[in-house]
């Protein structure tokens, strides 16, 4: 079966959210751990675990996002599975995100795309 066209785009988002987030983490471990690196004011020590706890919960989104990509570009069920998962969550990100989000979520669950993955699955 020939893959939706779309499916490519989709995962285009998925790597592009998660080097945003990357980048996040960047600028999370630039501006505020202490002894990374001291740019413009003291650390905020202060709050060292609640940003390493935003770090990780980043991180889980990254890979996530990454995993959902690669699964789609594989035709495989858990990729698609992980991509609704990664779009649910993107919903929360007002405006833009909930748009792309709720449009993801509607395309990964058209019939075409469906039977898509599960032939893909049927044939490996």
């Amino acid at each position: 079966m020939k893959r939706p066209d779309l499916l490519i785009l989709v995962a285009v988002w998925e790597f592009v959210t998660a080097l945003g987030t990357l980048i996040g983490v960047a600028a999370i471990s630039v501006f505020a751990f202490p002894g990374v690196a001291w740019v413009g004011g003291p650390p905020l020590a202060g709050h060292f675990f609640g940003l390493s706890l935003a770090v990780l919960v980043l991180l889980c989104y990254a890979g996530l996002a990454v995993a959902g990509g690669i699964g789609l570009l594989l035709g495989k069920e858990w990729g698609r599975i992980v991509s609704i998962v990664h779009a649910a969550l993107t919903l929360l990100w007002i405006p833009i995100g909930t748009v792309i989000g709720v449009l993801v979520l509607i395309y990964l669950t058209k019939y075409d795309v469906v039977k898509y993955f599960e032939s893909s699955d049927s044939e490996h």
